[in-house]
């Protein structure tokens, strides 16, 4: 009979409670936790990089590149596209030679079978074919394919396997975010608007706040939606963009004209917080303790 007791460990079952308190004691299980500013991209770094941006660069949907890193990219796609071109053309080509010699031997069976009637026509008797006895036919060398059969055993007849087909590789550079076609004409230079603070002596990197809008002057940050016009490539917040600017679709800076396809949404990282990006969430998986 065990002791019912607060404390008792002669129990035969492993309670919920008992497994709770290892677990957290323990550092196994599976937890959950929100996502810190310190694991989210910052919304002036690089995509590829992650690092501050020198010379920034947006595509059309919005997604934040370095030139340098950017261009890289498509450099090294497009290299491995001529690369995978050249070996599907040899492919191509082989193909082409063994789809000649197949026709050329086809051929020169045909031609030798006639030769060979033609041998035999003057005879009363010509020879046909010939056919194979049933006698033996469980057996594959009475029916002459030994030599169209593979061997296990003899090293010159063990089969091997064939080359794998290459398909045509595509052309196109596609985003390494979005996965949308991109081309290096269609990057479009942004500039930041430098936070003018003559107190703070802090370089760049180290400043927390470094930009703010080009029109309103706002703090930018993870949490303030912001927008690049395309005409100029000025960085200014959502908040501008809806109160004044889409009034009169007027450049408050150069007072050019701009149509919609002008503003384009910059496309964030995101936050700590759970509204601020759709289906932002950190999860953390360790083993379970199991009983």
């Amino acid at each position: 009979m065990t002791r019912h007791a607060r404390n008792c460990t002669a129990g035969a079952v492993y309670t919920y409670h008992e497994k709770k308190k290892d677990a957290a004691s323990s550092g196994f299980g599976t937890s959950s936790r929100r996502l810190g500013k310190d694991s989210v991209k910052s919304f002036d770094c690089c995509s590829l990089t992650l690092q501050p941006c020198r010379n920034p660069v947006i595509t059309k949907d919005g997604y934040l590149f370095d030139k340098e890193a950017i261009l890289t990219y498509i450099i090294t796609k497009k290299n491995e596209y001529t690369r995978k071109m050249k070996e599907y053309e040899k492919q191509v080509k082989q193909d082409e030679e063994e789809q000649l010699e197949k026709s050329n031997a086809e051929t020169k069976k045909q031609l030798d079978k006639f030769v060979s009637i033609e041998k035999n026509i003057v005879s009363t008797k010509v020879v046909a074919e010939e056919v194979p006895s049933t006698s033996g036919a469980l057996s594959n060398i009475s029916l002459g394919k030994r030599t169209l059969l593979p061997s296990f055993w003899v090293p010159s007849q063990t089969p091997a396997a064939k080359i794998t087909k290459l398909e045509k590789p595509d052309s196109k550079v596609y985003c390494p975010v979005s996965g949308k076609p991109l081309k290096a004409k269609d990057l479009i230079e942004v500039k930041f608007t430098l936070v003018k603070d003559p107190a703070d002596k802090k370089s760049l990197i180290a400043k927390e706040n470094r930009y703010m809008c080009a029109v309103t002057h706002d703090i930018l940050n993870n949490s303030v939606p912001c927008a690049v016009l395309k005409t100029t490539g000025d960085i200014v917040t959502m908040e501008c963009v809806e109160k004044l600017i889409k009034k009169d679709m007027i450049h408050p800076l150069t007072n050019a004209k701009l149509t919609d396809s002008d503003i384009i949404p910059l496309q964030r990282g995101g936050t700590g917080f759970s509204t601020t990006n759709d289906n932002l969430q950190a999860k953390e998986a360790r083993p379970a303790l199991q009983c």
